[in-house]
């Protein structure tokens, strides 16, 4: 049986530069305390909403404007039998160019339907991508989420 790995996109009409430039300043548009750099091969920053969801991640893979992969190294999700889940899975940001339009597809690899997770994350970064990132990108500006207690 094959895994989907929780994947969403949105479609801009900025540049593919300015859609990764949005992407790699996660503290403009994830709602949560960041510590740590995100700009650089081998970055690592460091996330923490309340005291229900703390994960490190690295920069893992850095291609300018179009791609990132966050690899996550530690998680702590205090809503989750599994409070580890996170650790080992793979924050993925495609960029691409669409005819005079700019893609992002946004996977988060090791979140699928038969984890834990998945309903509470997949809804948690349905709003941060398709809301916070997208209206970074389009306006330069945003409103970070309030996220749901179980993210």
């Amino acid at each position: 049986m094959e895994t989907t790995n929780f994947t969403t996109s949105i479609l801009v009409d900025q540049s593919p530069k300015e859609v990764f430039e949005a992407v790699i300043a996660p503290e403009k548009w994830w709602s949560g305390d960041f510590q740590g750099k995100t700009k650089e091969l081998g970055d690592e920053f460091t996330y923490r909403y309340k005291d229900i969801h703390y994960s490190k991640q690295e920069v893992t893979e850095l291609i300018p404007d179009e791609k990132v992969i966050w690899q996550v190294t530690e998680s702590q999700l205090n809503f989750l039998e599994d409070k580890a889940e996170w650790t080992g899975t793979k924050i993925v940001f495609e960029i691409a160019r669409k005819g005079d339009k700019t893609h992002l597809t946004f996977t988060h690899d090791g979140i699928h339907p038969e984890v834990e997770c998945y309903s509470a994350c997949s809804t948690a970064w349905g709003q941060l991508i398709s809301q916070s990132l997208f209206n970074l990108i389009t306006t330069g500006t945003t409103v970070k989420p309030v996220l749901d207690e179980n993210v």
